[in-house]
């Protein structure tokens, strides 16, 4: 039996629900979306048009809205709160957790949070709102199994049989003092195949937690350099709650979101099938940016007119140039923007990389000068036009490296996304210098 591909599965949802809707066999596509996950149907409803969203939305049982609202974000989100009715709001968060009530109650309106709050309110949720939405204590389950440092395997034994209900991947079980103080975890599995006698003590992990204020960023890489299923929140030296590896792969997914769409001007929370006037106001802003870029790389050109008047060829060959650094740049751009994002890069070697790109830069200048400058020569019968067509792409890409790795790096102490910003800048600085360097070279070698 040959297992289908993720996409090839979404793709027949979208298909079946599509051709349910358009048949009104409402019936048959209630029965389809049972059959779905919360993750599954959140992913179908981004990627339907408005008014099949709304009908999916409307035939949609009231107890499964509530997970998947906590799977979406942004722009759908919203839409599908304000066409729903306070009493269906109420119910799908119900049987939320309070981390995800605290993510969904913020785009709540006035009338159905204060039910929530009345209905949901409690120490464990108030404990959740107190939290930022960025942090571990807004990521984090409050359902952490806690066992004394001093109790014996066979102890935990018992209590973890007198569990009603063990909580979802609990793979570990959070170890602490009799101050309730945290000190490690131990593994599920270590209990189960250590002596009954054994002290906790003695096969615990002493390993750090995570603190409730640390950025979901860093949580992230936690788990990925130290390849652990769960670890334990604590609270100064309290543990509040805890984090798996679940929670975290949604961390991973929002954050290449975020990088992919913040690369083009867009953001995360941008609905697919958003009004057409409501995206092309957004992309407005960064087609006005690039306006002005272009307009400042045309200025550069105006500036040696009256040396392209008198050798037409440099028209032609100008493109080279720019597009050369500019896809240069854009390498060592991204490569810092994701040395930045996995804590790879900071102001301890930064110094060391930019000098490596800098070598790089001037390795495939040298490389690429050669080659553009034979053909060139030869287009044209022109060996100094060639030469000078040469020096100036080793000058933009020895150029674009540099850039590439400074702008993100000034963006990023800004207080700036790189990924938003970091493009434009580039794709000016290289424009710039590019023009610059060659019409600059010929007036001063083939003009003089």
């Amino acid at each position: 039996m040959q297992i289908s591909r993720p996409q090839d599965h979404s793709e027949l949802n979208l298909e079946h629900i599509i051709n349910d809707l358009d048949s009104g066999a409402l019936y048959k596509a209630r029965s389809h979306l049972h059959n779905l996950f919360p993750t599954e149907i959140a992913l179908l409803l981004r990627s339907l048009p408005m008014d099949y969203r709304y009908q999916i939305w409307d035939i949609l049982a009231p107890e499964a809205m509530g997970q998947v609202l906590a799977a979406l974000q942004g722009e759908v989100r919203i839409g599908l709160i304000e066409h729903s009715s306070s009493s269906n709001l109420v119910e799908a968060v119900s049987e939320l957790a309070p981390g995800e009530i605290a993510d969904l109650i913020g785009d709540f309106p006035d009338e159905v949070r204060q039910k929530v709050l009345k209905n949901e309110g409690g120490s464990r949720l108030e404990a959740a709102l107190s939290y930022d939405g960025h942090t571990a204590g807004r990521l984090m389950s409050m359902d952490a199994l806690t066992v004394r440092s001093d109790a014996t395997v066979d102890a935990v034994l018992k209590y973890l049989r007198a569990q009603d209900k063990m909580p979802a991947n609990m793979d570990s079980l959070v170890v602490i003092d009799k101050n309730e103080q945290y000190q490690g975890m131990v593994a599920v599995a270590t209990i189960l195949t250590t002596e009954p006698q054994e002290s906790i003590t003695n096969i615990m992990d002493a390993s750090e937690a995570i603190p409730t204020n640390m950025p979901v960023s860093e949580v992230a890489a936690i788990f990925e350099h130290q390849e652990i299923l769960s670890a334990a929140v604590v609270d100064n030296s309290k543990v509040v709650g805890r984090i798996t590896l679940e929670e975290v792969l949604d961390v991973i997914r929002e954050e290449a979101e975020h990088a992919v769409l913040t690369s083009a001007g867009l953001d995360e929370e941008h609905d697919l099938f958003a009004p057409v006037m409501v995206s092309a106001k957004r992309r407005a802003v960064w087609l006005a940016v690039n306006l002005f870029t272009a307009f400042l790389a045309s200025w550069v050109i105006g500036l040696f007119e009256a040396t392209i008047d008198q050798i037409v060829a440099l028209a032609v060959l100008m493109p080279v140039v720019a597009s050369m650094g500019g896809i240069a740049g854009s390498q060592t751009l991204t490569l810092v923007i994701r040395g930045l994002a996995l804590h790879q890069i900071s102001a301890s070697n930064a110094m060391q990389f930019l000098f490596k790109e800098l070598a790089v830069g001037a390795v495939n200048g040298v490389v690429w000068s050669i080659v553009v400058a034979m053909i060139a020569a030869a287009w044209f019968s022109n060996v100094p036009l060639g030469v000078m067509l040469g020096g100036a792409m080793i000058i933009n890409l020895s150029c674009a490296a540099v850039a590439g790795v400074l702008i993100p790096l000034f963006l990023h102490k800004k207080g700036i996304d790189p990924a938003l910003a970091g493009g434009v800048l580039l794709t000016t600085v290289t424009d710039v210098i590019g023009f610059m360097s060659f019409l600059g070279l010929a007036t001063i070698f083939l003009l003089a």
